[in-house]
């Protein structure tokens, strides 16, 4: 297996053991590049304390147990115990060579595999996308690629929006207005403005409230003139909702929504379930769970609202059934919440009812993928400049216009077709990847100018990258001296460099995959296409001769099919030509 990180820190687990005992052996090795040598490990520091030894007799005795002599060709202690490792060039070659004779890079499937349920995107029926679900949709899209790449029983949950308060309100407001009788044929477009119409009603007037909320209990009911009124919202939005996907080449699909509407023949008997475990008490005329240690203001309980008052359901409800399905019937190992930071606390209100209520159980993973919003230039919420939500696809048209105006610049004797269609794929992937490599936690602004420049750590970077290589490529080709598929040792510095960043492939899949933080693969590649540009600068490739062309040219296959494949994981296409 092409990855160092990952057999220098099973070979210190070993070490480990032999030197200080089993209770050292899982000691973290704190394994990490170097400016020093290839890798450093610092683990003998805090070791060292745990030992009440010095840090220098520690990493002595680590180093003496330490059996890398295939792997390295040195090992040594510098400062107060920290160990320096150079791999061995011969490793590193043979290394290599694997990847580039496997399709999947040599990178393995993940043991045990997981069943991993990922709930993303999750817009709502009846309200155009816009750029709020761009993170929850390109985040989820990116995690199941790569679970999926690594072996992994992916299963998607688009938990679409369907059902709730809102839906009574628009359905009032199509029987009070002359669009009930043709909302089966309203575009989305109007369709939005019809939503902004029936909420200003539901604010301002109190009747209309009140038999919207109505409306809500009959259509949880199965009343089917209201079922039949909010399939025709349904109807509209799936369409909408399908071509968005479309364009954002996300990979999501009609079978793969599984809607708040799914649940309402199972919310009665969740219900009854948790009642009869003691879990649900009445509170102002509603059933509610308290789950330990979530507490509002002066430490008051906050509770989770299973039932209203008036007998409705809301989303608590029918998040429960979710994980009660996820796990009893699809057998999710793990299951990933893609949803946004603000909905920590109910989520983890949901996870702890579960686990009282034994749907959960010890080998089952319920994570949170929380992530931060979009802002625009003044650091608030990205909105228009009427103050309203800017929509996904008025946002993705701009990236196509975009990139069509800096292509234009940079490539002006390029086949229109050719270019429009690169536009596309150059825009898209810009929106994309400046949301996936940013930590997701964080909120980050947008910017066109930053998610377009053809320079640092960016999608138009990385494509030009792959398409420059893709270029040396097929110049070899045409002069009839393709890329033998041999590499000999990496021995000039920026090939060292570069060698290094295309071993580590498999470590930064399996990180990304254990965190769920789609922005270690984005940084990763912006590494790797770093590396190349400085290998390319300083290594001639067309014109070495003999074994030292063939070695650089399948390098720079290499790297085109790690960059190829990295971005494919994230969802964004990698052009031939740029």
């Amino acid at each position: 297996m092409a990855d160092p990180s990952r057999e220098l820190a099973r070979r210190f687990g070993d070490a480990l053991g032999r030197a200080f005992g089993a209770d050292a052996a899982d000691a973290n090795p704190a394994l990490h590049p170097s400016a020093h040598a290839d890798y450093q490990a610092d683990v003998a520091l805090g070791l060292g304390k745990r030992l009440r030894r010095p840090p220098r007799q520690v990493a002595d005795a680590l180093v003496a147990a330490l059996d890398v002599r295939d792997l390295c060709a040195a090992v040594t202690i510098a400062g107060p115990g920290f160990v320096n490792l150079t791999l061995d060039d011969g490793w590193m070659a043979a290394q290599l060579g694997r990847m580039l004779a496997d399709p999947r890079l040599d990178v393995p499937h993940g043991k045990p595999a997981d069943r991993v349920i990922v709930d993303y995107s999750s817009p709502n029926v009846a309200k155009e996308m816009h750029v709020g679900h761009i993170r929850g949709t390109v985040i989820g899209d990116a995690l199941c690629r790569v679970l999926a790449f690594l072996g992994h029983d992916v299963l998607r949950q688009n938990h679409l929006g369907d059902w709730g308060t809102p839906f009574g309100m628009l359905i009032e407001h199509m029987l009070d207005s002359s669009a009930g009788a043709g909302a089966g044929e309203t575009d989305i477009s109007d369709l939005n403005a019809f939503y902004q119409e029936a909420r200003a009603k539901f604010d301002a007037d109190v009747a209309f409230a009140e038999r919207a909320r109505r409306r809500v209990v009959a259509l949880q009911g199965g009343d089917p003139p209201s079922r039949a009124l909010w399939q025709r919202l349904c109807d509209v939005s799936l369409g909408h909702i399908d071509s968005v996907y479309a364009r954002l080449g996300v990979l999501l699909e009609r079978s793969d929504i599984v809607p708040e509407s799914f649940y309402q023949p199972r919310l009665a008997e969740v219900i009854d379930e948790l009642g009869k475990l003691g879990l649900l008490e009445e509170s102002e005329g509603a059933l509610c769970a308290f789950p330990d240690g979530f507490t509002g203001r002066e430490g008051a309980r906050v509770p989770l609202i299973v039932r209203k008052q008036d007998g409705g359901y809301g989303y608590a409800t029918t998040d429960l059934c979710a994980l009660r399905y996820r796990t009893r019937e699809l057998r999710g190992t793990r299951l990933l919440y893609v949803v946004g930071a603000p909905q920590a606390m109910h989520l983890g209100m949901v996870a702890a009812v579960g686990r009282r209520a034994d749907w959960v159980d010890a080998g089952v993973r319920v994570e949170h993928v929380a992530f931060g919003a979009v802002l625009g230039p003044d650091g608030k919420m990205l909105k228009t400049r009427s103050g309203e939500s800017v929509r996904l696809t008025d946002l993705l048209d701009e990236a196509g216009e975009r990139a069509a105006a800096v292509l234009a610049q940079k490539a002006p004797d390029m086949d229109p077709t050719e270019r429009a269609a690169i536009a596309r794929a150059v825009g898209i992937g810009a929106v994309k990847y400046a949301d996936l490599s940013t930590e997701r936690i964080k909120d980050y602004m947008f910017s066109w100018d930053k998610m377009l420049a053809f320079d640092g750590n960016t999608a138009p970077y990385l494509m030009y990258a792959h398409a420059r290589i893709r270029s040396i490529l097929r110049r070899a080709d045409a002069s009839g001296s393709a890329a033998a598929p041999r590499l000999g040792r990496p021995t000039a510095p920026a090939e060292r460099a570069l060698a290094l960043q295309l071993l580590e492939l498999a470590s930064i899949l399996a990180r990304t995959a254990e965190t769920a933080e789609p922005h270690r693969l984005a940084g990763y590649l912006h590494r790797l296409a770093t590396a190349f540009t400085g290998f390319y600068e300083s290594c001639p490739v067309l014109k070495a001769d003999g074994p030292e062309r063939e070695h650089r040219l399948a390098l720079c296959g290499l790297t085109a099919a790690a960059l190829a494949r990295g971005l494919d994981l994230l969802g964004i296409e990698a052009p031939e030509r740029m």
